[in-house]
């Protein structure tokens, strides 16, 4: 081959060469031009429509707590009406503004009880303890806030401190001195609160079922969520009143296990105002502040100089005696425990006599 043919050839091979790479290069522009104008078109349709599912889903949310709030009104006016139907069983006494209830019963010395966390004082009219009780003592049966047919005013925090002045002063305005004080559950620590204050002269306390020490409760962490102010609301709300009233059902089942609820609490205990909203919440309030009212109370325990029973169910399913009630016994001076065998929490139903007999001993007493 002779020399300019190389030349030749070589020149064309670059020329193709140059050629093809300046295709590649258009076509690789132009594919990265498509491709970028595709992808930004993309990234501004997902955009627009990230945008629109945010709006939608802010609309959605406003509809929905707008609606809960509504449901939450139309509960209102039904547990408002429930209570309107019922007539409250006893008088009302109203403490800075607030009408307390209470039931009144009975002539002579004194004895108040205050119950425990989402029953009320009918509680004890329906276990028998107040009309036998009023044969022999003037008895005292309190709604604490938000409980029965007492309101839950939400501008202060309904501490076991701040329902222990609120108890006191119901009783001052009764007329009422050097009672003695029976607390169930949730209203032991009230009693204890009451007792530790030293604002007034206490014959003596019974305590019944009590739990007096910071620890972990199923039921409380369970509630307790409600407790939170608006989220809270906007929960209680959404739950039907029906279903509220099946699930406060429930809850009663546990309590008094292993004893069946009793038929005259079926029949008798106001379900509809127990599962009404306003009580859901004091329940959960209360539940959530537990740990910390007797986290403050238990250094106190031990300087009580007044006489104290201290009573529990030994199958308890809400509160183990032996981590409590055993406990307590050993901190408070003086004091007298009696364990009921198998019982569970609801021992003023289960052992009403062994109640009144402690009730009867400590008045004995002083």
């Amino acid at each position: 081959m002779s020399r300019s043919l190389t030349r030749t050839m070589r020149q064309v091979t670059k020329q193709v060469t140059r050629s093809l790479e300046s295709s590649a290069k258009s076509v690789t522009k132009a594919a990265t031009k498509a491709v970028t104008r595709s992808t930004e078109k993309a990234i501004r349709e997902t955009r627009k429509a990230t945008v629109r599912s945010v709006k939608r889903t802010v609309r959605d949310t406003e509809k929905a707590v707008a609606s809960a709030f509504t449901a939450q009104g139309a509960k209102r006016g039904a547990e408002q009406g429930a209570k309107a139907v019922r007539k409250p069983p006893g008088q009302f006494v109203t403490v800075d503004g607030l009408p307390v209830h209470v039931i009144v019963r009975g002539r002579g010395r004194p004895v108040v009880l205050v119950h425990g966390n989402g029953t009320m004082a009918e509680d004890f009219v329906i276990c028998g303890l107040i009309g036998r009780l009023a044969a022999r003592y003037r008895v005292i049966a309190i709604d604490r806030p938000g409980f029965g047919y007492t309101g839950r005013p939400r501008h202060r925090l309904w501490t076991a401190q701040a329902q222990a002045v609120l108890l006191h002063r119901v009783l001052e305005q009764l007329g009422v001195e050097r009672p003695l004080i029976v607390g169930h559950s949730w209203g032991t620590i009230v009693a204890l609160a009451l007792a530790a204050d030293g604002r007034r002269p206490l014959r003596g306390l019974v305590l019944l079922s009590g739990s007096y020490f910071p620890g972990h409760r199923t039921d409380a962490a369970l509630i307790a969520p409600l407790a939170v102010p608006g989220l809270g609301d906007a929960m209680r709300a959404m739950v039907p009143a029906k279903v509220s009233a099946s699930l406060t059902g429930q809850s009663f089942r546990q309590v008094f296990w292993p004893q069946p609820v009793p038929a005259r609490f079926t029949a008798r205990f106001p379900i509809e105002i127990a599962a009404a909203a306003t009580q859901l919440r004091a329940v959960s309030e209360d539940a959530a502040s537990m740990n910390s009212a007797v986290t403050g109370l238990q250094r106190r325990y031990a300087g009580l100089t007044l006489p104290v029973s201290i009573l529990a169910g030994d199958a308890d399913a809400i509160v183990k005696a032996s981590e409590h009630s055993v406990r307590l016994h050993t901190t408070i001076p003086g004091s007298t425990l009696r364990l009921l065998p198998g019982l569970g929490h609801m021992i003023h139903y289960g052992a009403r006599l062994k109640v009144e007999r402690a009730i009867d001993d400590l008045m004995k007493l002083r």
